[in-house]
C-alpha cells in the first residue's frame, strides 16, 4: 500500500497533474460556471500541486546529495549543492545514472 501512495505522490508532483486540474476546471466552468467558491476550490487544488511539486523536487535533491556523499566519502562534488534547483525528473534521472555508474 505504501508503494501505491508513494507513486500517487510522485504522480501528483508531475506536470500532468496540473493539466488534469486545468481540464477539470475548464469543464467545470463550461458546464456549471465558476463562482467564487469554484475559483477558490481550483486555486486550492493548484496551490496543493505547486507545494507537492516543490516538496518532491527538494526531497529528490536531498536524496541525490546524500547518495553522493555516501558514495564518495570526502570527495563529494560541489556541483551537487545546486541540485535542488533542477526539476524532479532531472534529479531522478541524475540519481539513476549515478546508481548505474556506481554499480558498474
Amino acid at each position: 500500500m505504501r508503494h501505491v501512495l508513494t507513486k500517487l505522490g510522485v504522480l501528483t508532483a508531475s506536470p500532468g497533474a496540473f493539466a488534469i486540474v486545468a481540464v477539470y476546471g475548464a469543464a467545470w466552468a463550461f458546464f456549471h460556471g465558476i463562482d467564487w467558491h469554484g475559483f477558490a476550490t481550483l486555486a486550492t487544488w493548484m496551490m496543493t500541486l505547486f507545494i507537492q511539486r516543490a516538496e518532491h523536487r527538494d526531497t529528490q535533491a536531498m536524496h541525490a546529495k546524500l547518495d553522493e556523499l555516501l558514495r564518495t566519502g570526502h570527495a563529494a562534488r560541489n556541483g551537487l549543492t545546486q541540485l535542488d534547483q533542477r526539476e524532479p525528473e532531472q534529479i531522478e534521472r541524475f540519481r539513476e545514472r549515478e546508481e548505474e555508474r556506481a554499480t558498474s
